[in-house]
């Protein structure tokens, strides 16, 4: 017995439990049921910034709201110190909600929390919420799929260590989708990647800036283009890359052909 190992699992510390909750891109009405109930019995949330106001307001008064906002790659909390806080949080025996924009498990780091979680004994339930690529694309009535353009959908992050050295070979490009998130402060790298990576130059490409939200906008213009777009049109986060010939369906305004036109450009 000597040379094994002893294993103990963790017991569920009090009555605590830690919900890892999809706010969706910005419309509180694209709320689950659940996570709406969840809002309005929880005694602390822990939310992102791109959380709206007005689905904080579904909570009541008396609920802890403690904001973990992220601004530019960086954390008003380390991810090792929200972790530890909804730890703590549910310690106490409370019902901790952890709201995120989209859905917790793309892009949303849901994954380290909850493992964090259930190695300190915490209980932890995930409620998905509607990723941003589904909702922008829904107000943009742009298919990600579609039978005459895509079988197949990537998503990818814009904004993270190390992009240089990922491979994104063969994610855009002819019957293909890909759906960058976090890319518009690198869109000219982005630029430069994938026409490294592959991709043609004149590959259709939308933005789709606060998606599900009275701000929203929907750009369309070609992949050379993007960086310019960005500066002319003013472009700010939250907003979402949609990269191949789904870009060309929906409500997107064309805006490769308006500036080629003012710039008297024959396109």
């Amino acid at each position: 017995m000597d040379n094994f190992e002893t294993f103990s699992i963790p017991s569920v510390s009090g009555n605590g439990i830690v919900y890892l909750v999809g706010a969706g891109p910005g419309d509180p009405e694209l709320l689950t049921l659940r996570a709406a109930r969840l809002l309005s019995e929880a005694d602390v949330i822990v939310h992102d910034g791109l959380v709206s106001a007005d689905i904080l307001a579904m909570a009541p008064p008396t609920t802890k709201k403690i904001s973990v906002a992220k601004q530019r790659s960086r954390h008003s909390m380390a991810q090792e110190e929200i972790n530890a806080l909804l730890i703590a949080e549910a310690r106490k025996g409370h019902k901790v909600v952890r709201l995120k924009g989209g859905d917790p498990f793309i892009f949303g780091r849901g994954g380290e929390e909850s493992s964090d979680c259930v190695k300190a004994g915490i209980q932890v339930e995930v409620v998905p919420g509607i990723s941003a690529a589904l909702g922008c694309a829904a107000q943009a009535k742009m298919p990600l799929t579609h039978r005459d353009a895509s079988s197949v959908v990537s998503f990818v992050a814009g904004q993270c260590k190390g992009l240089s050295d990922q491979n994104w070979s063969g994610l855009a490009g002819k019957g293909r989708t890909l759906v960058i998130y976090m890319g518009v402060a690198n869109a000219e790298s982005i630029v430069e990647k994938l026409i490294a990576d592959g991709a043609s130059p004149d590959i259709p490409v939308a933005v789709l800036e606060n998606g599900t939200r009275n701000n929203f906008r929907a750009l369309q213009t070609l992949l050379t283009d993007l960086g310019d777009l960005v500066r002319r049109e003013n472009i700010k986060s939250p907003a979402l890359l949609v990269v191949g010939e789904v870009a060309r369906y929906g409500d997107a305004e064309d805006k490769f052909r308006e500036y080629a036109q003012m710039a008297g450009v024959e396109f």
